[in-house]
């Protein structure tokens, strides 16, 4: 009779991992290492007392675990590269209660229920857990070290100290834990930008919340620990709160290429330019349109035309500032928002310039796809440019969108592959072949 074969992913063979560069993966195996020679040090024989406040959180946790698995699968499919998971709320606690042994059992066992209940489900590398698991384990030993130096949890009102260790603490646990984090994400891609490094602001302030929670747990179950328990309703509230907005992201997103779809992105637009206005700065719009794109999806099928605007988009996405918006209009059509620019001719140039970039990026362009006739490159593509700014040739966004627009057809008609920006003075831009 035949051995069962591991579940798919489980052999380390396979991984993905593999395939990173090698300062990527020699990161991560060195954090590894570290988890585990942090753990060894630590060894020792743990009291009744503490194996038992050990397996209370990590009961709780589960139970945690079990009520939100629906909201966090959802969560986990969501994010793209940051994700935070409210579990930190019982490892924090674990941090500041237990010896760091013990500390990352608790945190083992925690991750892999989460791994069974929800990262697996929704296909996640099973790297990714072994080293989210193993920069926990790493920012935990870094919380108990101050809230140990410090002279461990506050007893009373009065102890200043014990209050200021640990939002020390606090700090040390979300700065070991995202430093290890953005440390791969930076070695594996080239600047993929602050926010992709190390998440967005909201995102922070939510690990910031869960943490604090997790401190106010702590301090709980030293005073009177059945009392913990009312930390779960607010957290389970946290994560409806945060699956709507990871729904509301989801709405707002193209599913072919990522970018903002229409609706979302003139609403991020309408956002970004009362900011940009307030500071009376200028802004500028710019409307692509792919050039004989239905050529593309009529040689070699609609797949492969979805792989060049998946493709397109991130070009578009890297050319452009971090603060820049890039949206998909809709069919082969994108649009830009190129907010804080410069006033007057300087803004003008600056807008020009970005078009002339992607419009580069465009034509350089190699797609590999795969179609019924075999894996093939799709080049030669070439993309047509208008541009208006605001407030110059359009007041709000919905003029500016019209200018710009007729601008990019006269883009068009003069022969496409080029930039057209709206005002008194056009100068064709270089043409290539397309």
């Amino acid at each position: 009779m035949d051995e069962p074969s591991p579940p798919a992913g489980w052999d380390p063979a396979s991984w993905e991992l593999w395939r990173r560069p090698a300062r990527a993966v020699g990161l991560v195996l060195v954090v590894e290492v570290a988890a585990v020679a942090l753990v060894a040090a630590h060894l020792a024989v743990p009291t009744p007392e503490a194996v038992a406040l050990a397996a209370f959180l990590t009961l709780l946790s589960v139970v945690h675990t079990e009520l939100a698995t629906g909201i966090e699968r959802i969560r986990r499919r969501a994010a793209q590269t940051s994700y935070f998971d409210l579990s930190s709320v019982w490892t924090f606690a674990a941090a500041l209660l237990l010896p760091p042994a013990l500390a990352a059992a608790v945190i083992a066992v925690v991750y892999l229920h989460l791994w069974q209940r929800v990262w697996r489900p929704a296909k996640v590398p099973v790297h990714r857990h072994v080293y989210t698991t193993a920069t926990v384990v790493l920012a935990a030993a870094a919380a108990h070290g101050v809230v140990t130096a410090a002279g461990g949890l506050p007893s009373g009102p009065e102890d200043v100290a014990g209050v200021a260790g640990m939002a020390a603490a606090v700090l040390a646990y979300v700065v070991v834990n995202t430093l290890l984090v953005a440390g791969v994400i930076a070695l594996t891609h080239e600047w993929p930008g602050v926010r992709e490094l190390v998440g967005r602001w909201d995102d922070n302030a939510l690990e910031v919340a869960t943490l604090c929670m997790g401190g106010l747990a702590a301090v709980t179950i030293g005073a009177t620990p059945w009392l913990v328990a009312l930390v779960l309703p607010p957290i389970l509230v946290l994560h409806r709160a945060v699956l709507v907005r990871h729904l509301e992201e989801v709405a707002s997103t193209d599913a072919k290429t990522g970018l903002l779809n229409s609706a979302g992105w003139q609403a991020e637009a309408t956002r970004t330019l009362r900011r940009t206005q307030r500071v009376r700065a200028t802004a500028a719009v710019l409307i692509l349109d792919l050039d004989h794109f239905k050529l593309v999806n009529d040689a070699h099928g609609h797949l492969a035309g979805d792989d060049v605007l998946a493709a397109v988009a991130a070009e578009l996405r890297a050319g452009v500032r971090e603060q820049d918006l890039v949206g998909r209009f809709g069919g082969e059509e994108f649009v830009v928002l190129l907010p804080e620019l410069p006033p007057g001719p300087l803004g003008r140039a600056e807008m020009r310039a970005v078009a002339e970039r992607l419009r580069r990026l465009v034509a350089e362009l190699d797609v590999p796809v795969c179609t019924p006739d075999g894996n093939l490159t799709i080049s030669g593509l070439s993309v047509s440019i208008g541009g208006a700014a605001i407030p110059v040739d359009g007041a709000t966004l919905e003029q500016a969108l019209k200018v710009a627009d007729a601008s990019l057809y006269a883009a068009k008609r003069s022969g496409r592959n080029l930039v057209r920006i709206a005002g008194p003075v056009q100068i064709p831009a270089p043409r290539t072949a397309g």
